[in-house]
């Protein structure tokens, strides 16, 4: 199979489970576990896609100046700096350190 037909049948499998969410009996929904999980879920999904998005090129691993943005808006986030400060500290990280050289 080629590289398109595995990408619509990842598409067609990802449109069937939200339609299987339809499904799902409200009383489940209800359950105060179930938003624990959900948001838990979406949590460690959004970190999980920020590190390889950071730390991969393409099939191998990469260090360079992503790291350190990540690293810097990691610190932002710890000392509770607004969304737009972490955003600059990050970026800023990334553009200093690739001046310098740390591609």
């Amino acid at each position: 199979m080629n590289l398109w037909m595995w990408l619509l049948i990842a598409c067609v499998l990802a449109y069937a489970w939200k339609l299987v969410g339809y499904f799902v009996p409200a009383r489940f929904l209800e359950n105060p576990r179930m938003s624990r999980v959900a948001g838990t879920m979406t949590i460690g999904l959004l970190a999980s896609l920020t590190v390889v998005n950071a730390v991969a090129s393409g099939q191998s691993l990469a260090a360079d100046a992503r790291l350190g943005a990540l690293a810097a808006a990691a610190i932002a986030l710890a000392l509770r700096a607004p969304f737009l400060v972490v955003v600059v500290a990050g970026a800023g990280t990334a553009a200093l350190l690739r001046m310098l050289g740390w591609n």
